[in-house]
């Protein structure tokens, strides 16, 4: 028996599947809800890297060079807290990249395509501006996707594979990075990382917000 979803729910998605409307039409409004979030996450990644200054091919490469005597990496000692920092985020950022490559070749579903792609390239800038700042603490190993996450979707297609993918990467793996850059940006003990995790910060949390309306979309719980 069908459960009878929550009005204010079932009003919500009303306004982006109207009941009376034609299934084309329900896909279009589908697909321009999520371009909304799109656009939305788009424009804060390019506030995000306005903010760190003029640089040439990369905002974060302006903080990092404009701070010509900062400690050498043989100089600075991080924390134990501030080096779980690191290797947590870049884990995160680097099955966000995995998982979202898989779901371009795995998924058949436009939307989740979409999300992916967009995931690719926000993760891709932010590992590279914590690469940036922890090669300045003498963390020079480069980060690996976790293998039990991308092992699991890589025998997934279709609809099976977007309901995983949404679950544990979209939707889990953004509520996870959302605590690790939340207590580094207020408790972290070295400022650059600090400010690393202060300007992505914003950016995870919007990424959030789109997996859940996706999560929403697509009928998938987490």
């Amino acid at each position: 028996m069908t459960k009878s979803m929550p009005t204010n729910a079932r009003h919500g998605l009303n306004a982006l599947y109207p009941g009376n409307a034609p299934r084309s039409s329900r896909r279009s409004a589908s697909a321009g809800a999520i371009a909304v979030l799109l656009l939305g996450a788009s424009l804060i990644s390019m506030t995000a890297s306005a903010q760190n200054g003029n640089a040439g091919s990369d905002g974060a490469a302006t903080s990092v060079a404009a701070n010509e005597n900062a400690a050498s990496p043989s100089q600075s000692k991080l924390s134990p807290a501030d080096q779980q920092f690191v290797q947590d985020a870049g884990t995160a950022g680097a099955t966000e990249i995995a998982a979202s490559k898989l779901a371009l070749t795995n998924s058949s579903d436009e939307e989740v395509k979409s999300f992916a792609q967009r995931m690719i390239a926000d993760h891709t800038r932010l590992a590279r501006n914590l690469d940036i700042v922890a090669k300045r603490q003498g963390i020079t190993a480069a980060p690996s996707a976790d293998a039990s996450v991308t092992g699991s979707l890589e025998s997934l297609h279709g609809t099976d594979f977007d309901k995983a993918y949404i679950a544990k990467v979209a939707v889990d793996g953004h509520r996870k990075a959302v605590a690790v850059f939340s207590t580094e940006s207020q408790s972290g003990g070295n400022t650059q990382l600090k400010n690393v995790a202060a300007k992505a910060l914003p950016i995870i949390k919007h990424h959030y917000a789109m997996a859940q309306q996706l999560a929403k979309l697509k009928g998938v719980t987490s």
